[in-house]
Formats: structure tokens, sequence, C-alpha cells
């Protein structure tokens, strides 16, 4: 769901603040002694380049577990991270989890195929999820995801590490406080040309794992910026779709570009692809443009405003996400990034598959939720 306005502006502003240094400000004192523990499920590139180092430099979550399908990944794992047997699950034996108070919080690392099955058996199992983006295949896949979360008592979180990022957070508030003049157009891309889908890289072009291709993988993100940015939820879509690698992409397509329309007529264009190179998020404003190009990376964002450059230093976004999770548990606090915000951009992202696939104009209707 978007932010209620009320107290918005304050509430970034100290988001803000809180990312503009490496480390979370909050002691660990503020949210009590404890320390939770996680186990990360799934050690494919991002949990293994990204999050554990991540997670050796978070004050409030610690690495404690591991959950794979690979068993000779298991002893390098055991070894870097002292993470002991009785922390090491598979696939299959998974659910004993329930018995490890030594874990708080599963982090679903899988292809997005997967994120449903094991977001529920986590939950089930009574831990914390955070689930990486996109959240789940379906709409109808992500409400099974919180309502497990809710019957078991725990929360859903999302991966949307740019909520810590300085950067984006200066570029929600810009857009939302009326500093410069209301938003007039926005546009948003997330691309880049893939020629290796080998390996690791297969499920990403997989229906069944990879569902719709870059449009999933990293359209989320764009997705993500046109609605932060705009502050409200589009009433329809159009949208194309193409490929021109055919041999490649057999199961889905290669390119998505798409036009969000918002109730009062503005609009905001859209582009994922691994075909065609794209990262930017751009809003003109009344009063001038603004923009971050690149804007999605993990320490590589530039932008400006009308007022001038933005003058950020890059923060180690994955740290600060997790703490801030941890966090928001720790104090039972409401999430930044819930389940809830990881239906709705399904909700869009499933509305420009129809509209490509139609080739029509598609009307969202209700929002879930």
């Amino acid at each position: 769901m978007l932010m209620n306005p009320i107290g918005r502006r304050r509430f970034l502003a100290a988001s803000l603040a809180t990312s503009l240094s490496p480390w979370i400000s909050a002691r660990a004192d503020d949210a009590g002694p404890r320390v939770l523990g996680l186990a990360l499920l799934g050690l494919g590139d991002y949990s293994a380049n990204q999050l554990a180092p991540a997670l050796m430099k978070t004050k409030h979550v610690k690495l404690r577990g591991i959950v794979t399908g690979s068993p000779e990944k298991i002893p390098v794992w055991q070894e870097k991270y002292q993470i002991p047997d009785g922390n090491v699950y598979n696939y299959e034996n998974f659910d004993r989890i329930v018995d490890n108070k030594e874990i708080d919080i599963v982090y679903i690392v899988t292809p997005t195929g997967l994120h449903a099955e094991y977001a529920i058996r986590a939950a089930k199992a009574g831990k914390h999820v955070i689930c990486e983006k996109p959240m789940a295949p379906t709409v109808e896949d992500c409400t099974r995801m919180i309502e497990a979360a809710k019957a078991a008592g725990v929360t859903l979180q999302m991966g949307y590490r740019l909520h810590w990022d300085p950067f984006h957070l200066h570029f929600m508030e810009c857009a939302r406080d009326g500093r410069f003049g209301a938003w007039k157009s926005i546009s948003a891309a997330n691309g880049y040309r893939v020629t290796n889908f080998g390996g690791n890289n297969r499920w990403r072009i997989s229906r069944d794992l990879g569902v719709a291709g870059a449009l999933y993988d990293v359209g989320v993100y764009a997705v993500q910026g046109q609605l932060y940015t705009a502050g409200q939820l589009p009433v329809r879509v159009t949208a194309t779709r193409n490929t021109e690698r055919p041999e490649i992409f057999t199961e889905v397509p290669e390119t998505y570009e798409w036009v969000l329309e918002f109730a009062d007529g503005r609009k905001a264009d859209g582009m994922s692809s691994y075909g065609r190179n794209g990262h930017w998020l751009r809003a003109e404003m009344e009063k001038g443009p603004m923009e971050l190009a690149p804007s999605y990376g993990y320490g590589g964002q530039k932008g400006f405003t009308p007022a001038g450059p933005m003058d950020f230093q890059h923060v180690p976004q994955q740290t600060l996400q997790m703490d801030g999770q941890a966090l928001a548990i720790l104090k039972k606090e409401a999430s930044k990034v819930p389940g809830e915000m990881g239906r709705r951009d399904i909700f869009v992202i499933r509305g420009i598959m129809a509209a490509a696939e139609s080739g029509k104009a598609h009307e969202f209707g209700s929002f879930p939720g």
C-alpha cells in the first residue's frame, strides 16, 4: 500500500538521515539486547556476493543458518561463516527449522517461481520472512504468502533495498513534498543486454521460474520507482512486448515497454529488458527535471533535482535494509516494505503483461488489500 500522506515528510526525512550513515544510527539497546538470527534460503550469487557479506556488518541480525539444495556448497559456507551442522538444511528437511531457536528470520533468495512455497513453509514454521523481489508469480500467490504470515503471527517483508538508499529516499521526498511543484510526467527503465543465460542464469528466461523474464526480475524496480514517485495508484496501463533474439527467448519476451495512466490523466512510461540497456528514474516537475541515472545498482547512483546535483555518500544498501527489517521486528513496528507492497507491484506487473498480450489498455480496477 502507498504511504499515508500524514507524517510522510517527517518519515522520509528520518529515513534519509539514517541512510546517510554506513551504519543504522539506532543503538542496539534501543530495541533491547537481542540480535536476531537469519537463515538464507538459496545460496546463489545474490546470497553469496551481497547478502552474506552484508550480514557480517549488521548490528541487529546475524547469519545463523543456510538452506540449500547444493551439498557441495555446505562446507564452504560453514567454514566461511561458522555455521554449525544443526543450522544447515536442505529443501526436503527445511520444515524442521521450526525447532531451531537460533533462527528467527528466513530470507527467501530462490528463483521467483519458488518464492511462495518457501515463504509459506517458513511462516508455518514460525519464522519471520524476508522475500527477495519480485514477490511471487501471481497476485494469488502473494495473497497466500500474506495470509500464511498473518496466521502464524510473523512478519513478511520484501527485499526492497532501495528504500534504505539516500538517493531514492531523497527522490521520493522531493516528488511528494511540493518543493519543486507537482510532477508532470515520470519515466523509469531498468534493463541490460544479457548474452549468457547458461548455468545460474537459465532460470531468468524460464516461464516456470522467472515468469516474465526481465519484467519480473528488473522491471519491478522501474514499477517501484514509478509508484513511489507518483504517490498514487494507476488506473490503467498500455504495453508492448518484443523479442529480437527468439533463439534465446523461447518462453518469455526479451523486452517490455508500458505506460501507466493515473486518474488525473498524468502518465508514467517504463521499460525493462534483457536486450536493451537502460537505468534511470526521471520525473518532470513543475520547477524542472529530477533524475537518477544510473539508478538501481548496489552503490553507483547519481542524481540531480532542480536544486542541483545530489551529494550523498553511497551506502551498504543490504546492510541497512536487513538491519532496518530486523529493527522493525524487534520494535514491533510496521515494515517500510511489507508483503502488501510486493503484492501491489505484482498486481501492476500482471496488468502490464495483460495489456501487452491483448494489445489493449488494461483497466486495473480495485487493487488488492
